[in-house]
């Protein structure tokens, strides 16, 4: 079984700092992506920031800039650097790993249990 846990949401004013951090654990056999997705009630759930294993970090164009993306492998670990917050940064953040249980077995989504972000103005 598989757990991915988030930290570092919370309440934070407009220009401030949060610094979101994402632990995997369990029966993972490799990693391949990781990264964040945020939604807000009635909209649909849109990719931040992702990082794959081989490939430069992907950023939503309103992000770019302000928030950045890294991963340790070894900790399993995926982290979110968000500066500059503004009010529609606010969301519940998700972490997302895409990994596998087995050796040559298949790519699978995983998905956190989600952490507020809400920037006040």
């Amino acid at each position: 079984q598989v757990q991915l846990v988030e930290s570092g949401g919370g309440l934070v004013q407009v220009g401030g700092s949060l610094r979101l951090s994402c632990a995997a654990s369990g029966n993972i056999a490799g990693i391949n992506g990781m990264g964040w997705y945020r939604q807000n009630q009635g909209t649909e759930r849109e990719m931040v920031a992702f990082v794959h294993t081989i490939f430069p970090p992907n950023y939503l164009d309103s992000v770019r800039g302000r928030f950045t993306i890294s991963r340790d492998d070894a900790k399993k670990m995926v982290y979110l650097q968000m500066n500059s917050l503004k009010p529609e940064d606010t969301g519940v953040y998700y972490c997302n790993v895409v990994l596998r249980t087995d050796i040559g077995g298949i790519w699978t989504d995983y998905w956190g249990q989600g952490t507020q972000v809400t920037v006040s103005s």
